[in-house]
């Protein structure tokens, strides 16, 4: 689904590195791996449903030495006027730049908070939106939402 989601992008590459890996695969090894094999500086993407439970993953705090991270928030009107926040054990290792409107780390490398502008859109309402044969036209390349309908994908099994 990623390849066909990125195809027509050229900024994006897609690595299955956590899929080859044997075992358990975490985060902090894939970044190790792409700090080591792919210079120029790396961006980690995720939701902030995912970001506030960053304390559980392993080596959490040795994650912001080696990428910065990007950390896409739901629109809402609390968030306008306030600073993000960060889980309260990592707030010693940061602090606040207005001007870059990030966290940035003892290492240099920054937290940047992105508010999603456009379509308030999550896997779960996918799924769940799948799961109840409704509509998800728009909310994933029209690539994605194919391969899903033809692999029966998110579908409640009779």
């Amino acid at each position: 689904m990623l390849r066909r989601a990125t195809l027509t992008n050229p900024y994006f590459s897609i690595s299955d590195i956590e899929l080859k890996r044997p075992g358990k695969s975490y985060s902090i090894d894939t970044i190790r791996y792409f700090s080591e094999f792919h210079p120029g500086p790396l961006f980690f993407i995720l939701g902030e449903d995912a970001f506030s439970e960053i304390e559980t993953w392993r080596e959490f705090r040795n994650l912001f030495s080696l990428c910065h991270f990007i950390v896409m928030t739901r629109p809402g009107p609390s968030k306008k006027s306030r600073i993000p926040r960060l889980p309260e054990s990592l707030n010693p290792f940061f602090k606040y730049d207005p001007a870059e409107k990030a966290w940035i780390h003892g290492s240099g490398k920054g937290v940047y908070m992105k508010e999603i502008t456009f379509l308030d859109i999550s896997s779960t309402q996918v799924r769940e939106l799948t799961g109840r044969e409704e509509s998800i036209r728009y909310l994933l390349p029209p690539e994605v939402e194919i391969y899903i309908q033809k692999k029966g994908l998110y579908r409640k099994r009779p």
